[in-house]
């Protein structure tokens, strides 16, 4: 897959045998087909533009999506914090568009598989496309409801975006590897505080719940200093393991 970024950095996926169109005009399909990676092309206004291979979080920003999705500083806190890698056995439920999915994916590699649960059928479908069409082929998406119970096992993180997680996580310690992880997005704190009860009946260990801040920097001609708006409260984290 390519992707083609104009001069304002606005980015769009290039659909093979296709031209590409914009406000900074035309660029002819047989001028893409033949672009490398790396090469520069122009309008037929004489705009910019170059070939690029995106890389997760590029194909993420446009990518197809029917409802809200998890943002980098929750997934990167969850791939951090979990220690997740290549080979390891993730499942993920529910999908959404996949972006989660798609994060988990591209760290486990090729050794490592996930399965994603969504209950709604057209986000399913929403998902299935978006990773087919970044080529990721160690997803599977699965459109069923995770509380009718967890097909596989020997999982080494369990990643829930429920309104009621707790309700399964019996099936959640029996499904994941000693040392494995669950993990819960919580928009609201009581989501995560019953999470955490509920967890440590169940004898899972190192329980912690996190709220991810994020502040940018700006910098001036004046001098630096922090930006005026933030990316403050997105959801809180349950982290907790099976050991």
């Amino acid at each position: 897959m390519k992707m083609i970024l104009d001069e304002r950095g606005k980015k769009y996926v290039l659909k093979e045998g296709e031209e590409f169109q914009s406000d900074l005009g035309i660029v002819k399909a047989d001028v893409l087909d033949n672009a490398s990676v790396g090469d520069e092309v122009k309008s037929h206004l004489d705009h910019s533009f170059k070939i690029i291979k995106p890389n997760i979080n590029d194909f993420i920003d446009i990518m197809d999506r029917r409802c809200s999705i998890l943002i980098k500083k929750d997934i990167g806190t969850v791939l951090a914090y979990t220690g997740l890698g290549a080979g390891s056995r993730v499942v993920d439920a529910g999908t959404g568009a996949g972006a989660i999915a798609l994060n988990f994916a591209n760290v486990v590699g090729e050794t490592g598989q996930v399965y994603t649960y969504e209950i709604r059928q057209d986000f399913a479908e929403v998902a299935k496309k978006n990773i087919a069409t970044f080529g990721i082929e160690n997803v599977e998406v699965k459109n069923q409801d995770i509380k009718e119970g967890i097909d596989e096992d020997n999982i080494d993180l369990v990643f829930l975006d429920l309104p009621k997680p707790y309700e399964i996580f019996e099936e959640v310690h029996d499904a994941l590897n000693l040392g494995g992880w669950l993990v819960v997005y919580a928009p609201y704190i009581n989501q995560a505080e019953v999470s955490y009860r509920v967890a440590k009946k169940l004898n899972f260990y190192d329980i912690e719940i996190f709220e991810t801040l994020e502040r940018g920097l700006e910098v001036r001609q004046q001098g630096t200093r922090p930006k005026t708006r933030m990316v403050g409260h997105s959801g809180y984290l349950l982290f907790a393991r099976k050991l």
